[in-house]
């Protein structure tokens, strides 16, 4: 089955001529069976060509990559890539507290923020902080909630915090560790006990906390430069 997305006709207008016809450009998706379906895209889109699945069930196998050279734009960084985000290895995880531990991903100065792993073994607290910037967190396992609300996190579970709210972190205690993969823009500002602030926490905080355990883990600091972009 095919769909079109034509240009509008323009009608009932002095000199208006036929209305525009679609580009050539077709995107097409093998399914299961080997069917397909169509986009007809405006000259602006590329266009994609999928091949069905004829030969096992990757059928992407024999579409050619971009060139090499064609990947990254000039003074453009590369990827980060981390195969064992999942590691139960202690060596990787930075005290934030007493209790709750975070593995640095990714670190972006320019932006002031960071993607981390929060994790805890054990019921523990982040203390109270305000964001005045978003936060996105995935709950990979155990279970997790803030003191402010009345919803426990569990795995599966996404959150989107909106710029300025202030909240208390709890890993509750569960047969799985609390891990959460946090996407951060900071600061945090810390709160005291009647929510007034009384210290901050930013990429540059985030960084050196990093770079002082990975040095005394025998990591060593170099490992987390690596994770700046």
């Amino acid at each position: 089955m095919e769909e079109r997305m034509d240009t509008h006709r323009t009608e009932g207008r002095p000199g208006s001529g036929p209305a525009p016809q679609a580009s050539s450009g077709v995107l097409s998706v093998g399914g299961p069976q080997g069917a397909t379906s169509a986009l007809r895209r405006t000259a602006r889109g590329g266009s994609m060509v999928t091949p069905d699945p004829v030969a096992g069930t990757e059928f992407w196998r024999d579409i050619k990559p971009i060139d090499k050279e064609k990947v990254f734009r000039k003074d453009a960084a590369p990827e980060v890539f981390l195969p064992d985000t999942m590691s139960d290895d202690d060596r990787f995880f930075v005290p934030l507290s007493e209790t709750v531990f975070t593995r640095p991903l990714w670190i972006s100065l320019a932006q002031n923020r960071w993607a981390d792993v929060l994790m805890a073994k054990q019921p523990g607290l982040v203390n109270r902080h305000y964001h005045p910037h978003q936060v996105f967190g995935y709950t990979l396992s155990g279970q997790w909630s803030y003191l402010e609300h009345d919803w426990v996190a569990t795995a599966g579970t996404f959150v989107y915090e909106a710029p300025g709210e202030a909240h208390t972190l709890v890993a509750h205690e569960s047969a799985e560790p609390m891990r959460v993969h946090f996407n951060v823009t900071g600061p945090l500002i810390w709160l005291d006990e009647n929510g007034e602030p009384n210290g901050t926490f930013d990429a540059y905080d985030y960084l050196e906390l990093a770079r002082e355990h990975y040095a005394k883990a025998g990591l060593g600091a170099e490992a987390v430069n690596k994770l700046l972009r």
